[in-house]
């Protein structure tokens, strides 16, 4: 697999490749959807992210290493190894080489000083924790783990029986189902209880110089887009506010791991319009092929061009 970088004003970017997902029918992904639809933008994509005879789509799990003068930045740490995860095969008991790869782009765990979440999630925390010893310790020990305190309290209270109670806020609507059992508890609290974390109020502010957490709630109960701001550049690390670049076409579509369905769209429809507007480099944490590029605005519709 390749590792495609971009320079966003000082910063450069890298994606650091987990594990690619075979082609799939677009109903798999998006059960809501009449199947029909999933063809309806056939051929507009390359074949690497919409096989242009059957219409099936590719998708990859990854993360972003961002190197700026003054720092070294992970942005999501995929799915992580040998954690148990039998509801999700993909994801189960994987045995990649994630570190190796991070290294060969010239970058030892110990060299990481700031992982950023967008939402905590199995195949965007994983890589944070290792096995050692039998326990779970953190894999980059020198890192500041910036993530939600939203996120935290709801992932708290749904793994501790002893923990308060969080109930989401009311405006988000019922889950239609909660985060995946297990994923707090071994890829999360460690990072906590070695005091590695802060916590950040997702409201748009700066957590580092040029790099603020929004809010986009939806995939999850506190989902954050990460910008990145550099000598009038921007890009827009969009998580999983939308899974592929169909998304970009049919807006409205929720992929079957969206928590909230409302607020997803809402989300999903203020990134297109936020990306569009500011020409930013989007990044999301799931597309295929170069899995970046940019939105474009054509009256009331949108579409996309990898970079």
């Amino acid at each position: 697999m390749g590792s495609p970088s971009f320079r966003i004003g000082d910063a450069v970017i890298t994606r650091i490749d987990e594990i690619p997902l075979s082609h799939r029918s677009p109903v798999e992904l998006y059960p809501e959807i009449d199947p029909e639809a999933g063809d309806r933008h056939r051929g507009r994509l390359p074949a690497g992210a919409q096989d242009p005879e059957t219409g099936a789509i590719g998708l990859s799990i990854h993360s972003w290493l961002v190197r700026t003068p003054r720092h070294t930045l992970l942005i999501d740490t995929a799915t992580g190894n040998g954690k148990e995860r039998p509801g999700v095969p993909v994801m189960h008991r994987l045995d990649v080489p994630y570190l190796q790869r991070l290294e060969a782009a010239g970058v030892r765990p110990e060299d990481v000083d700031h992982v950023l979440l967008t939402h905590v999630h199995a195949d965007h925390v994983g890589w944070n924790t290792r096995l050692a010893g039998g326990r779970w310790v953190p894999t980059f020990a020198n890192a500041r783990h910036h993530f939600s305190a939203v996120e935290q309290r709801y992932g708290d209270s749904l793994s501790d029986p002893a923990a308060p109670e969080f109930r989401p806020d009311p405006v988000l609507g019922a889950p239609r189902h909660p985060p995946l059992d297990g994923v707090y508890q071994d890829s999360v609290r460690p990072v906590i209880e070695a005091g590695l974390a802060d916590l950040v109020v997702v409201d748009g502010g700066e957590v580092l110089d040029g790099i603020s957490f929004h809010p986009a709630p939806g995939h999850s109960i506190d989902h954050a887009v990460i910008r990145l701001r550099s000598r009038g550049e921007e890009a827009l690390f969009a998580g999983d506010v939308m899974h592929h670049p169909l998304q970009i076409f049919e807006p409205g579509w929720n992929s079957r791991y969206c928590e909230f369905p409302e607020p997803a769209r809402a989300s999903r429809r203020w990134l297109l319009e936020t990306a569009a507007e500011s020409g930013a480099l989007v990044l999301p944490g799931h597309f295929p092929d170069s899995s970046a590029g940019r939105i474009t605005r054509q009256g009331d519709r949108f579409d996309w061009t990898f970079a």
